[in-house]
């Protein structure tokens, strides 16, 4: 049940950060309110799988999933530049959140 809390709060950690972009600095209330209650519940789920997870695996794998998760947002949604540079970094990131998650008991 940790490694599914700590799933959606990683998909929470895209959503605050893909809102706080679009709240162009908290000057736009509504997609400042998502990004805040995204923030707490993200903050909220991490924790919670702290209760069980080790901290360096839970920590890790949320930013991780939240890193590769506003990659992808940028470039889908965003229309952000797709470079073989960007694409290994991601696929670096990746590859430490799979060996984070098969040495975790």
């Amino acid at each position: 049940m940790a490694w599914v809390l700590l799933l959606v709060a990683g998909l929470l950690e895209v959503v605050w950060a893909f809102t706080m972009k679009l709240s162009q600095g908290f000057t736009r209330p509504g997609p400042s309110v998502v990004t805040l209650l995204a923030t707490l519940a993200s903050f909220g789920l991490l924790s919670a799988s702290m209760r069980t997870l080790p901290l360096g695996t839970a920590y890790t794998v949320w930013t991780g999933i939240g890193a590769i998760g506003a990659f992808v947002v940028g470039i889908v949604v965003l229309g952000e530049s797709v470079t073989g540079t960007r694409i290994l970094a991601a696929v670096l990131i990746m590859s430490g959140l799979i060996f984070m998650k098969v040495s975790t008991p």
